[in-house]
């Protein structure tokens, strides 16, 4: 993966060597991440006992502040005017709800079902196609603001793309789930739904925008763009990074335990996640949209909101099932392709209108 246009997203009192050298201390950070949830189980399983309605708090504090920075960049009228933009919100919410979970279906009956069937129990095989249906089914709320962060997307646009999501997944999430899987019982966690879109949405956005409001009224806007804004510049990378860490301590012994499985059902995972992705940045470079709006909305489509996925999996099918595995698999994959596809949408920004 290169990281040179990422890095450049950094440039000012960047990180340096993280940044210049960011796929090493990717690689790095799930190997100790795993190390540590083999050798020094105690500390992923002290972490574990923070958790509510399925989102670790630990997790969920790196990742608000990895979203801080971004909110602190959108104003009120910007939130207006992204609202407009129709066209994305109409790739954006195509490729999740009418494209992803059918393609997310197909791609892992694939493998799971045909190609791996010599491998994998026909059983087991049927419950991780199911964890991946559920996380093709539940568009990301959180890290997708770190992602369109890293690509230099629109933050107005991409508080309103995961807005509207949310909205859609209320209603549309549990019959797309049901009717993929053949089940009557699926129901939405609104716990799980709540916490999340308080803990990464309206809290960060609350506060960014106090933020920006009081310290540009104080000591200007100056300041706040070229002083203020500039002492987050390491943040989201050394974010990303401890939050692998902590992701990777979590599933160690899983990832030991299982370690065939796990590479195999992370397969269709990735390819479904590349394929989405091409698909909504396509879509919108036919339809001419503007890169800051066309990365993050392959960005939302490509990520997935795995608290939600890995909570229905357990409610389901039970904690030690095959689903709940998948979804974790998910889980594991997600941040070193997404940072794959952050480094592509970089290179390629040229292809789209200013």
């Amino acid at each position: 993966m290169s990281n040179k246009n990422v890095n450049e997203n950094y440039k000012e009192g960047g990180l340096g060597l993280f940044e210049k050298y960011l796929t090493i201390w990717v690689a790095l950070c799930i190997v100790v991440g795993v190390l540590i949830g083999v050798y020094l189980p105690q500390i992923p399983q002290t972490l574990d006992k923070f958790t509510y309605a399925q989102v670790s708090i630990p997790v969920a504090i790196l990742i608000w502040l990895m979203i801080y920075p971004m909110m602190l960049k959108i104003d009120f009228s910007a939130i207006k005017d992204a609202a407009k933009q129709k066209k994305g919100l109409i790739v954006t919410c195509g490729t999740n709800w009418l494209i992803k979970p059918f393609t997310m279906y197909a791609i892992a009956y694939f493998f799971l079902i045909i190609v791996f069937k010599n491998i994998i129990p026909a059983d087991l095989a049927k419950e991780y196609l199911a964890g991946a249906v559920l996380l093709g089914a539940a568009p990301c709320t959180a890290m997708v603001f770190v992602w369109s962060h890293l690509t230099k997307g629109n933050p107005a646009y991409t508080l309103v793309q995961v807005a509207v999501n949310d909205l859609i997944l209320l209603i549309a999430f549990a019959p797309i789930v049901a009717f993929l899987l053949g089940v009557t019982n699926v129901a939405v966690p609104m716990d799980t739904l709540l916490l999340s879109v308080v803990l990464f949405v309206i809290i960060p956005f609350v506060a960014g925008y106090l933020s920006r409001t009081m310290i540009i009224k104080k000591k200007g806007l100056d300041y706040f763009e070229n002083v203020f804004l500039a002492k987050f510049n390491g943040i989201t990378i050394v974010g990303l990074l401890l939050t692998l860490v902590i992701l990777f301590a979590f599933q160690g012994q899983k990832i030991i335990d299982n370690p065939v499985h796990i590479a195999l059902i992370a397969i269709p995972l990735t390819i479904q996640t590349f394929f989405i992705f091409f698909l909504a940045y396509g879509w919108c470079k036919v339809w001419k949209l503007p890169h800051n709006v066309a990365a993050p909305a392959g960005m939302i489509g490509a990520s997935n909101f795995f608290e939600l996925a890995v909570a229905v999996a357990i409610s389901l099918f039970g904690l030690n099932s095959g689903a709940a595995l998948a979804t974790v698999v998910g889980v594991l994959v997600e941040v070193p392709v997404m940072l794959a596809l952050v480094a592509i949408a970089n290179n390629t920004k040229h292809w789209f209108t200013k």
